[in-house]
């Protein structure tokens, strides 16, 4: 099977006849800025409230960018992401059904918001036009304020009334949860919008106006003071905490350490920042520090919580044969 950038998605079958239709419905829109925001997966498991994206993902999109990934549970749907997220940092879809699978997601957004990693939840409700409603099912799967379920650990939610509304949500959806510090976000699309005929014809955005904004920056003069305090310490100690996943920002790392001969603490709740085996290596912290890492601590020397965004900036001002 060729790979998925050689013309092919991963497993499954292409749709006869797919993705050679124009944009006629509202959800077409919706899934075509799906994939012209990078997303190449979404993970769902099938429901009504947004059986119109269904649609589109499969027959205008033929299921590919964003190509659908089967789950049983929402949980899982989440989870998925939120896994994806973590090893290519980079976003991936989630669709989830209405008020009930969204109840179903919410310890996965939970854990999705704790790790601060990007996930963009697509979910439904409706149609919000009353009229339009079936009986009883469509009202029970309906919610003025969906979002409010998971707004207190989501970055930014919202609910689009129009073709053109959703597009924008999508874009600015995709730049918050990748803006550091990047997590969750959450989008509830209208039944009867995605079920709606285009008026006009669709016009691609220019998604470089929504692109995300670079992590904050040091300012020099604190670089140089921590720069200094670093230097003239006795006993240094760098705890490692949230960091980039790249070869680079890892042998950055190691190289500041030596550097310093600091000791480092690492965090068992994040990913790895520091090679547990390097002489240098202190301690892993839990819930509990170690009792090895609590001495580092009370000596009263300085020590330094380093995060990615600091780290190259921090290199580039220590003289060469410092650093070497």
């Amino acid at each position: 099977m060729k790979k998925k950038n050689e013309g092919e998605f991963l497993g499954g079958e292409k749709p006869i006849g797919a993705g050679d239709f124009r944009v006629e419905w509202g959800s077409d829109a919706v899934a075509d800025v799906l994939g012209l925001i990078g997303l190449e997966y979404v993970a769902l498991n099938p429901g009504a409230s947004f059986r119109g994206l269904h649609d589109s993902i499969v027959n205008y999109l033929g299921n590919k960018n964003p190509q659908m990934l089967l789950t049983l549970h929402e949980e899982s749907a989440v989870s998925i992401a939120q896994g994806y997220a973590k090893v290519t940092e980079k976003p991936m879809g989630v669709v989830v059904h209405s008020n009930v699978g969204l109840m179903h997601a919410t310890i996965s957004i939970f854990n999705a918001w704790c790790n601060r990693v990007p996930v963009i939840i697509l979910g439904a409700t409706g149609p919000v036009d009353a009229a339009r409603r079936r009986p009883w099912i469509d009202w029970i799967h309906t919610a003025k304020d969906q979002g409010a379920l998971v707004r207190n650990y989501t970055k930014w939610d919202d609910q689009p009334a129009s073709v053109s509304a959703a597009i924008e949500s999508l874009l600015r959806a995709s730049m918050i949860a990748q803006t550091p510090p990047r997590g969750p976000v959450y989008i509830c699309l209208d039944v009867g919008m995605q079920e709606d005929r285009c008026e006009e014809a669709f016009i691609a955005p220019d998604i470089s106006r929504f692109m995300a904004a670079p992590p904050p920056q040091v300012s020099s003069r604190h670089l140089n003071q921590a720069a200094k305090h670093l230097l003239e310490a006795k006993k240094p100690l760098i705890l490692m905490g949230r960091t980039s996943r790249s070869q680079e920002a890892w042998d950055c790392r190691v190289k500041l350490a030596e550097a310093l001969g600091a000791k480092v603490l690492t965090d068992l709740k994040v990913a790895a920042a520091f090679p547990s085996k390097h002489p240098l290596h202190a301690g892993v912290t839990g819930v509990v520090p170690p009792s090895m890492g609590m001495g580092a601590k009370q000596t009263g020397n300085p020590y330094f919580i380093l995060s990615s965004s600091t780290l190259q900036d921090l290199l580039s001002i220590f003289n060469g044969d410092v650093v070497q």
